[in-house]
């Protein structure tokens, strides 16, 4: 690392700059079973659930349940981890008083109906990205994170990351001056999913359970692990995916701490002839507003090109910071480097994505009663930027003007009408708020 070691990093993870904010006084037992005994956890979908838990699982944490409605993924995971339970409904988990806090590994339109549902049984949440579906779910999730009084962390694990830390801060430091325009970028190559019909889902796969509040389609095998991202009930495509987690840094980077007021730009498929229903190629502009009248106004830059067999600025996904007396590079897989006038190397840095130190911050807000590095909040408005990216593309507009304040549009009622989404009627998991 470039001034602290990795011990001192995790024990001072969250303060100052980068979050730390204490939670409010007069808060229910952070521990059900007591600040000095383990965390007892419970973790939600068996493919990226599955590694998350077992990072978890090294911090001296008890994994208690295993959650999954495909009964071969739940079998591998409770063998994997050592999981007293292994259950596929999540009201197993939540009704369960010795659980502390929950892994959401989930497809995205669960992620805030169980989020919602475990902070409201007191527990604590580990979400993964992008936090939300859309841009109600996420004003919901953090609605219930405040009432309910618990840590929300989202699995952006940049922010707890070392390098990717250390970047930050020298940009706050003025390292290139003012930082004005920030670029994201998402560029390789993915999967034709092909076109398939409906059929019977397979053995074993609780299809039901599965599309829980989302409203309720037929099963086919090309909308089930993995290629869920790609359709609009169960998705967010690829800028919800892989790309939030760029959007994430390049706005961090930039020093933006609200929604933007304009986005403009074009989303399609240029490339794939399948079923898949988000771009399969984006570019889009966020425009941030000053933050006083001696204030620049920033832009941030986002792109993908998921039909990419190649790499750019080295990296498949990275940012660039440009700022009035230099320029950064950064890859979350590999580091940074920094140039001044002229190109010249100024300082680099090389490390990957950590997520040992990402998931030892979700402890220690849990224990010290504070909020995360990836709070809810902060989540929240990274998927915001993966949201409006989206909404942009289905309205099909070159631009639209946000309220950030709000979060709606303005003069744009066929925008408005994807802030949300129909629940299927009477869904026990259906979200009515916070």
């Amino acid at each position: 690392m470039d001034k602290h070691s990795r011990r001192t990093f995790v024990k001072t993870a969250g303060a100052g700059l980068f979050g730390g904010v204490a939670m409010a006084a007069g808060a229910p037992a952070l521990l059900a079973a007591g600040a000095n005994d383990r965390v007892v956890i419970g973790a939600m979908g068996m493919s990226r659930g599955l590694g998350v838990a077992q990072e978890l699982a090294k911090l001296n944490v008890r994994i208690a349940y295993v959650c999954d409605p495909d009964q071969s993924r739940l079998d591998r995971a409770q063998k994997a981890t050592g999981a007293e339970h292994a259950v596929a409904d999540v009201r197993r988990v939540l009704d369960d008083k010795a659980v502390d806090a929950v892994v959401i590994a989930t497809p995205d339109h669960w992620h805030a109906p169980m989020a919602i549902l475990a902070c409201a049984a007191g527990k604590h949440v580990y979400v993964e990205k992008p936090c939300s579906h859309n841009i109600r779910e996420g004003q919901w999730m953090i609605e219930a994170a405040r009432r309910h009084d618990r840590v929300m962390q989202v699995g952006t694990q940049s922010r707890g990351t070392p390098t990717v830390r250390n970047a930050v801060q020298l940009l706050r430091d003025g390292a290139i001056g003012k930082v004005l325009v920030a670029k994201a970028w998402n560029s390789q190559r993915r999967a034709n999913i092909g076109h398939q019909k409906p059929s019977d889902p397979p053995s074993g796969f609780d299809y039901d359970l599965w599309v829980g509040p989302a409203p309720m389609r037929p099963y086919q095998t090309n909308c089930q692990h993995g290629t869920w991202h790609w359709w609009y009930d169960f998705g967010t495509g690829d800028a919800g995916n892989d790309g939030v987690h760029e959007l994430d840094i390049a706005s961090w980077g930039l020093g933006v701490d609200t929604h933007p007021s304009r986005v403009s730009g074009h989303g399609s498929k240029l490339v794939f002839d399948d079923d898949q229903q988000f771009p399969d190629t984006q570019y889009v502009v966020y425009e941030y507003p000053p933050k006083d009248a001696a204030s620049p106004k920033r832009l941030l830059i986002y792109e993908h090109r998921i039909w990419s067999p190649y790499h750019q600025e080295g990296a498949e996904n990275g940012c660039a910071f440009y700022g009035t007396e230099g320029y950064m590079i950064l890859a979350k897989a590999t580091g940074w480097k920094l140039y001044g006038p002229r190109d010249k190397l100024i300082r680099e840095e090389a490390g990957g994505l950590s997520m040992p130190d990402h998931a030892a911050d979700f402890l220690a807000a849990i224990r010290d009663h504070r909020r995360p590095n990836a709070d809810i909040e902060i989540g929240h408005r990274s998927a915001v930027l993966s949201h409006l990216a989206n909404i942009l593309a289905r309205t099909g507009r070159p631009g639209l003007t946000f309220d950030p304040d709000s979060q709606q549009f303005i003069d744009a009622p066929d925008a408005d009408a994807f802030i949300g989404r129909a629940y299927r009627e009477n869904h026990w998991a259906a979200p009515k708020g916070g």
